[in-house]
């Protein structure tokens, strides 16, 4: 998506401010009277075609205006740019946030700022300009009405309003996505995903960026289970119907031995997974399956063999082939419950399979159709 440069976007009228929304965040559109001095100076500026000349131009032009607000942020937006084109990233960067602090709802500044954040390769700085536009952007379905104006006049304003700040949305969220997948430090990977769920709580991304906070925090990587946790009630308290938290919740209940909890989650993972639906694709069957997986071990552990097998048995159905390890865990689930059953047919036939898996639980399995093995024979 391309990006518009400030001086396509300055409108000269009588009016020094727009604003959509009085609500905690409002949209900035600089503008400078027509006719006056400022105007005539930008004018004089436009016109001059040598780069280094027009650079001292806006530097005068700053400081001559310094009492006005919206010509200070105009002229350092330009700046910004101009430093950009010349290709000194830190420079427009530093003057870009200068136009920002005078007009600091500006999604159009925000907007510049991003693109130079992504040519200076600064995924923090990208960040904190996609977040601030996040805010931005969510505050306009959130403005209060004003007075006077009936309901379907608000209805449409709003409807307005989200239109022509679309682009510059779009263009804020994508960025901050974008900066997330190419962060290569766990750290700043979850400081930046930390600040886009607080800019987007509603994104088209949230489920990817879930998955990555997920990963970002799991073993591997930062490996902080509480913040892990924490991460998965903030994002369900937003999204009762994330998948990646619901099985994240599920599995930490399960690990934590609160088998209630465990199964609670798990079965609302099941219900918004719809498995068994025509459309459901590989990812939605895989989580479906996770979460029957995670409901018959907690059966397990609370001594219910009973009701676990019709759980691991369905989770075995949805895995297989799609996660050979899940799969595995599964059928070693299984042939322990048909074990404590003392059904050794049933318990040998999953153990057999479970052997042939390579992986950290097939010595478990082995030495479990051992024994079951073991238990058949003295039982003839």
């Amino acid at each position: 998506m391309g990006r518009c440069k400030g001086s396509l976007l300055l409108t000269f009228v009588s009016t020094t401010l727009f604003f959509i929304s009085q609500a905690s965040a409002q949209i900035d559109r600089i503008v400078i009277a027509a006719g006056t001095d400022e105007d005539h100076a930008l004018q004089v500026i436009s016109s001059e075609q040598d780069a280094q000349k027009k650079l001292a131009l806006y530097e005068e032009f700053v400081q001559k205006y310094s009492s006005n607000p919206q010509a200070v942020a105009y002229g350092n937006w330009q700046l910004a740019q101009a430093y950009e084109g010349s290709g000194d990233m830190p420079k427009a960067l530093e003057y870009g946030d200068k136009a920002l602090t005078g007009s600091p709802h500006n999604l159009d500044i925000l907007v510049s700022q991003a693109g130079i954040a992504q040519q200076a390769k600064s995924n923090l700085k990208l960040m904190d300009y996609a977040a601030r536009g996040g805010e931005i952007c969510t505050s306009i379905a959130k403005q209060t009405k004003p007075e006077g104006m009936n309901d379907d006049d608000f209805t449409r304003k709003i409807a307005e309003d989200k239109a022509a700040t679309q682009n510059n949305c779009d263009f804020l969220e994508t960025s901050g996505f974008n900066a997330i997948t190419a962060e290569t430090d766990p750290k700043n990977r979850m400081s930046e995903i930390e600040k886009f769920t607080a800019g987007y709580p509603d994104s088209k991304f949230s489920e990817q960026v879930s998955n990555y906070a997920m990963y970002t925090l799991g073993p591997g990587q930062l490996n902080d289970q509480a913040r892990l946790v924490s991460f998965g009630e903030k994002t369900l308290a937003t999204n009762p119907n994330s998948l990646p938290a619901l099985l994240l919740m599920a599995n930490y209940y399960a690990e934590s031995n609160s088998s209630a909890k465990a199964i609670t989650y798990a079965q609302k993972a099941i219900e918004v997974a719809k498995a068994d639906a025509p459309e459901a694709d590989k990812s939605r069957k895989l989580s479906a399956g996770a979460a029957h997986s995670t409901i018959g071990w907690a059966y397990l552990k609370q001594d219910k063999s009973t009701a676990a097998i019709p759980e691991l048995k369905t989770a075995a159905g949805l895995l297989k082939g799609q996660d050979e390890q899940q799969y595995a865990r599964t059928l070693y689930g299984l042939g322990f419950a048909y074990g404590k059953l003392n059904k050794l047919t049933e318990a040998r036939e999953v153990l057999t399979e479970a052997v042939k898996i390579p992986g950290p639980l097939q010595a478990m399995s082995q030495d479990l159709l051992t024994k079951v093995n073991s238990a058949r024979a003295k039982g003839k």
